[in-house]
């Protein structure tokens, strides 16, 4: 009988063991290898004519209502996201014509936008220049869903992160915020 308690505790200390480090990738992104973090945002990490070198600090972001102000990075790889939010390579930079489109992981950065609402404020600061943009929609769409990412008229930007965002392992959907510029 005493062999059998020790069987089952055992094996209960196994499996505790590997759901704690499956769900450690979950909370800490950053384990994942680079090219599983291009798959997650539905992203390509390495596009053709890239400006700035990936990684490097471009401008700031900042949630006003939310009370959150992140530095803002070039590029999506996973060694750029673990640095702050990630400027989609190719897309215009806030200010300029275009869709301006910038990922974040939902469990670091980008959980805030749960809370975003539309009408909300995202500020941009640039090259002592400050940028504001209003929310207009806010959706959830599919990863395959790269429409949210096409240029557009006027200057907009948009914010994208995983969906739920609680939830362990890879999130199955997209949140989706976009923005139009309101003053400069």
């Amino acid at each position: 009988m005493v062999w059998k308690s020790r069987f089952l505790s055992r094996l209960l200390f196994l499996g505790g063991a590997l759901l704690l480090a499956k769900g450690s990738f979950s909370v800490y992104p950053f384990l994942f290898p680079e090219s599983q973090a291009a798959e997650v945002f539905a992203l390509d990490a390495t596009p053709v004519g890239t400006r700035f070198k990936p990684g490097v600090a471009l401008f700031d972001l900042s949630l006003p209502r939310q009370n959150a102000r992140f530095t803002v990075v070039e590029g999506t790889t996973n060694a750029a996201l673990r640095k702050g939010p990630g400027h989609l390579e190719g897309s215009p930079l806030p200010g300029a014509p275009g869709n301006s489109v910038i990922a974040g992981h939902r469990d670091t950065h980008f959980r805030v936008l749960k809370n975003v609402l539309i009408g909300d404020e995202i500020r941009i600061d640039r090259e002592n220049e400050a940028f504001i943009y209003r929310i207009f929609d806010v959706r959830v769409v599919s990863p395959r869903d790269t429409e949210v990412l096409r240029a557009q008229t006027g200057q907009t930007i948009t914010l994208i992160t995983c969906y739920p965002f609680y939830i362990l392992g890879p999130a199955p959907m997209r949140y989706v915020v976009h923005a139009r510029l309101t003053s400069r």
